[in-house]
């Protein structure tokens, strides 16, 4: 897929009428390792990790795991229906893949049934992946922010980690771990979104609550200590700690089936429901735990926005 160009302005479809379903679920959640990671925290009506409590914000519960899968849809549709970015392939396929913040697990077990003989191994503090899984895919109960548990003998082909905005304090220490379990002439894919909304036409300043909620979301993830808004920073970073070869490769994302692009159009559905589905978890968490509101003010103010 070639490069994308963030310049070109999306073209709007004037006839169409855009609407929200609701998402179904396709993610089963029975699996465990660590059965301690179970006594999960019910808080606000949404069920919360109860490994290193208190760590990343957002639930876990089969909303959010609905949410994810819509979301790993659109990291797909983004990028042509690929997996990866990484050249990964270009010294023959990868033995071993690592997985960071696994989540569901569809990641890895989309790359297991595609790289059968790769052992391919995924980490989240949920223990929230299916009981059922190809031979070559593991997962872990594990804290990406701890010490990585990995020998020497153990690196890794390709490290692949999507979605940590907010969930990240040190990014630092959390790349030089990733280096360090990389063999050489491995790669490391970060795949990130940006929780902040912007227009080509200016036309994002005749939405101020939702401008209102983008800022207090940002503030309340640095207080928090764990910033959501690292896309732009993180090729910086990476070049800081050693890699090398880094590109950065950036996406459009429109949000609604307004594009006149088919294309883009059913881009914009899904990312249309993955921002709605993101709107309660992130207002309920950051917004009470963070900025001190009540329960019930969170849920008013993600029902307004």
């Amino acid at each position: 897929m070639s490069r994308p160009n963030l310049d070109e302005q999306i073209l709007v479809d004037t006839s169409d009428e855009d609407s929200l379903c609701d998402a179904q679920s396709i993610i089963d959640s029975n699996f465990s390792l660590i059965s301690t990671a179970r006594d999960y925290l019910y808080e606000n009506g949404r069920r919360y990790h109860a490994y290193r409590l208190g760590h990343y914000p957002m639930p876990n519960d089969e909303e959010e795991q609905d949410r994810l899968a819509f979301m790993h849809h659109l990291f797909k549709l983004l990028v042509g229906g690929d997996l990866y970015r990484a050249p990964i392939l270009n010294d023959g396929p990868p033995k071993r893949i690592l997985d960071v913040g696994t989540g569901t697990g569809i990641w890895a077990l989309e790359m297991a049934d595609d790289f059968p003989d790769a052992e391919i191994v995924g980490t989240d503090l949920s223990p929230i992946q299916p009981n059922w899984a190809p031979p070559n895919c593991t997962f872990n109960v594990d804290d990406a922010e701890s010490d990585w548990t990995f020998t020497p003998a153990e690196a890794f082909d390709y490290i692949h980690a999507r979605s940590l905005g907010g969930g990240i304090g040190d990014w630092n220490r959390f790349l030089r771990q990733a280096y360090r379990h990389t063999k050489p002439g491995g790669w490391v894919e970060m795949q990130e979104y940006e929780t902040w909304i912007r227009s080509d036409d200016g036309t994002i300043q005749r939405a101020p609550m939702l401008l209102d909620w983008q800022e207090k979301i940002d503030a309340a993830s640095k207080q928090f200590g764990r910033p959501m808004n690292v896309a732009s920073r993180l090729a910086g970073w990476m070049e800081e700690v050693g890699f090398v070869n880094v590109a950065d490769d950036s996406y459009k994302c429109p949000v609604g089936s307004w594009p006149k692009s088919p294309r883009l159009k059913e881009i914009g559905r899904v990312g249309k429901i993955t921002l709605y589905e993101a709107v309660e978890p992130y207002t309920l968490a950051l917004f009470t735990r963070v900025l001190g509101w009540s329960g019930e003010a969170g849920y008013r103010s993600a029902d307004l926005y």
